[in-house]
């Protein structure tokens, strides 16, 4: 008998059990284990019918994922789901928790399902790059439709109990999935209710046979945003299969969608992100075991962009936030956005009618630091200005309770220099989040010189409590992201005054698969902000300065490298630009010249991949998957190509080193010499991947 799933017999119902810590996945014990006790309770001649439940905090949330890119052990989950459709006697999943990619199929190859009321049922495989591949895209569509079945598939959300029983995916909602799935159960008996294979169910596919567009919009609705993406149009084909072909071969043109993912490099790369992500959650040099503090109270200095939008982080998750200001009208001009924020969400639908009023009711407003003493976690997000946070940290150090962990917003400064302001330097880290502070999911977490472990896995902690995807990093200018941004800028102004023009370079990077190119982020940030730093410090940029010069300070002039028109945030290119740059060129005395697409590529990721590896080398980032992390939440680096570092892998780091050494040659710039421990790598013929892989080793 199976050591994970167990069979009982109550009375004529037969209870098999997966109990499969943590999260009952479908590994080869747990499927053995399911199509050991479903044979046994078919062959029990005192069982009449079957509930399927599972132990713990959760139903079967999808595949074990330490099998992944290892041969397959039977039996084979295709070969479970065959036996449970086919039993003669009714079979009843019983779901609390999740029911997510293989769990859903096998709560669909099962004859009834019932369901607790804070249940979410989904089909998730798209968001690793592969479709469902054990029928899900053939049963689904027969269960709730073409509509909802695209929608779950090709979006990869899961839906809620309620909405499953709406849309019958469930039959009910059970208060306990054992006790209600026995109960269901006993009714089946009862009631004599036929088995309902959904294999051999067409009925809600009648509809989108007879009016294919019903389909077809949905699937443009859904794959509107998949620019670049793979995955989302082939599950689309897997699920159009089941409208327009019996069951059985439907099944094989999923198989086929399925085997040709499964090898694609875009679904390795979103396997590997997944995994990186869960990785990044990993403090390294912090002991295992190091509890982060308890937090119960929260409060966020400053209220505008960058403080509301972490507030409202907060109060998204639900969690009470005290944000406080210097005064009372920046505090109600803080307010006020949140407020409007919301609203505007809750207009488009984003988010209920009535969370606006919910969610800024978790947010108490106040004025005076002195505020902070009761808060467990302090996160200062005032003006990026050395001398100003060192006067708040100086004050916090008056005003915060011992042991309240104290966090600096700051997206490039030295929280060591920070930190000296305090005499608690242990309690002080660095908390960056990427604007919208609501919306991005990244958080740099930057461990400074003193910061106490469990500092650090407090502030790792907090970070997912809100749905941010965490990151550690060291103290370095512009920490981890902003710094290889900075050599992707470099080289971006370069490519100007060499004879590329703005629109040139943001065409190849967005064709890339980045949401913007260097310039349209740029006007879109504002130029002004850069040129008064670079007066500031005595440094000239000549393109860049001449068009703030000119008044050209991007979207908010309705001019920067572009043109805009009113009400418009589309970049228009604009040939003044053009002149302003062929003149500051003649002026300088330097001559165009055709820049390929090919290089503008190159110089535009090969840099940032150098910059990588000098971070790996000055222990900024732990891994190389960490700075894969960092571009693929906080600078919307395109998840089918993994990050910098694993595109880099993929490309060659050989190919990478000598075309950074050509292009060092070439424009006369020492920076681009391959960083040392690019070169090695290099030509020793390894990969970035490899660190990670000797560091498990060691």
């Amino acid at each position: 008998m199976s050591e994970v799933v167990k069979l009982e017999r109550h009375d004529v119902v037969g209870i098999v059990t997966v109990n499969s810590p943590p999260v009952n996945a479908l590994s080869a014990a747990v499927r053995g284990g399911i199509l050991e006790c479903i044979n046994s309770a078919i062959a029990d001649p005192e069982i009449k019918a079957i509930v399927l439940t599972c132990a713990g905090r959760t139903f079967i949330a999808g595949a074990d994922i330490t099998e992944f890119g290892k041969p397959p052990k039977p039996p084979g989950l295709h070969e479970v789901l065959t036996v449970m459709e086919n039993s003669p006697k009714p079979i009843i999943a019983a779901i609390h928790g999740t029911a997510l990619g293989g769990g859903l199929e096998v709560a669909l190859a099962c004859h009834f399902r019932v369901a607790t009321k804070d249940a979410k049922l989904g089909l998730p495989e798209v968001k690793l790059g592969l479709l469902p591949g054990a029928g899900g895209t053939q049963r689904l569509p027969r269960a709730v439709g073409p509509e909802l079945a695209v929608k779950m598939i090709v979006g990869g959300d899961p839906i809620s109990a309620s909405d499953a029983l709406k849309n019958g995916l469930i039959e009910e909602i059970v208060e306990g999935p054992a006790s209600g799935g026995e109960a269901f159960a006993r009714k089946v008996l009862a009631e004599k209710r036929p088995l309902r294979k959904l294999r051999d169910d067409d009925s809600k596919l009648a509809a989108a046979k007879a009016d294919r567009s019903i389909f077809t919009n949905a699937v443009a609705s859904m794959t509107k945003k998949a620019r670049g993406l793979e995955a989302p149009f082939a599950a689309a084909d897997a699920v159009g299969a089941a409208i327009d072909l019996p069951f059985d071969e439907g099944l094989k043109k999923e198989r086929e969608g399925f085997l040709k993912l499964v090898a694609s490099d875009q679904s390795k790369a979103q396997r590997y992100a997944f995994f990186s992500e869960r990785e990044a959650a990993k403090i390294a040099g912090v002991p295992d075991g190091t509890k982060p503090r308890n937090v119960e109270r929260v409060a966020i200095i400053g209220a505008g962009t960058m403080g509301g939008g972490i507030a409202m982080s907060f109060a998204n998750a639900g969690i009470p936030v005290t944000l406080i200001e210097t005064g009372e009208e920046q505090l109600k001009r803080g307010m006020g956005v949140m407020q409007k924020n919301y609203e505007a969400t809750a207009a488009r639908g984003g988010i209920p009618a009535d969370a606006p009023a919910k969610r800024m009711a978790l947010i108490n407003g106040v004025v005076g630091l002195e505020n902070v003493k009761d808060a467990d976690l302090v996160i200062e997000a005032v003006f990026e200005t050395m001398a100003i946070k060192k006067e708040v940290f100086a004050a916090l150090d008056k005003f915060a309770k011992p042991g309240a962990v104290l966090a600096s917003n700051t997206s490039y400064l030295n929280i060591d220099e920070i930190a000296k302001e305090t005499k608690r330097p242990q309690d002080v880290l660095g908390m960056h989040f990427f604007s919208p502070a609501n919306v991005m999911k990244l958080c740099e977490i930057v461990r400074a010189a003193k910061t106490a472990p469990d500092a650090l896995t407090t502030a790792v902690a907090v970070a997912r409590k809100i749905a941010k995807v965490p990151a550690v990093v060291g103290v370095c200018d512009g920490f981890v992201g902003n710094r290889m941004l900075a050599q992707r800028g470099k080289q971006a102004e370069k490519l100007l005054f060499e004879g590329a023009l703005p629109q040139q370079v943001d065409a190849v990077v967005t064709k890339f698969g980045m949401p913007m190119g260097p310039f349209a982020m740029g006007d879109l940030a504002g130029l002004d902000i850069g040129w008064r730093s670079r007066k500031d410090r005595g440094i000239k940029s000549e393109i860049a300065d001449a068009l703030c010069e000119a008044g050209r300070f991007g979207q908010k002039t309705g001019k920067g490298y572009y043109k805009y028109e009113s009400g418009s945030r589309s970049p228009l290119p604009d040939p003044e630009v053009e002149k302003l740059i062929d003149e500051t060129l003649q002026r300088l005395g330097r001559k165009r010249r055709v820049v390929s697409d090919d290089e503008i590529l190159e110089r535009m990721m090969y840099p940032m991949i150098n910059e990588g590896a000098r971070i790996l080398e000055e222990g900024i980032a732990a891994r190389p998957s960490d700075i894969d992390v960092i571009w693929l939440y906080g600078y919307g680096w395109p998840i089918y190509r993994g990050g910098p570092m694993f595109y880099a892998d993929q490309v060659g780091l050989k190919h990478i080193a000598d075309r950074l050494s050509f292009y060092a040659k070439e424009t006369n710039d020492p920076s681009l010499e391959p960083a040392p421990l690019l070169k090695r790598l290099a030509s020793e013929g390894k990969t970035f991947a490899s660190l990670a892989q000797t560091a498990k080793a060691a």
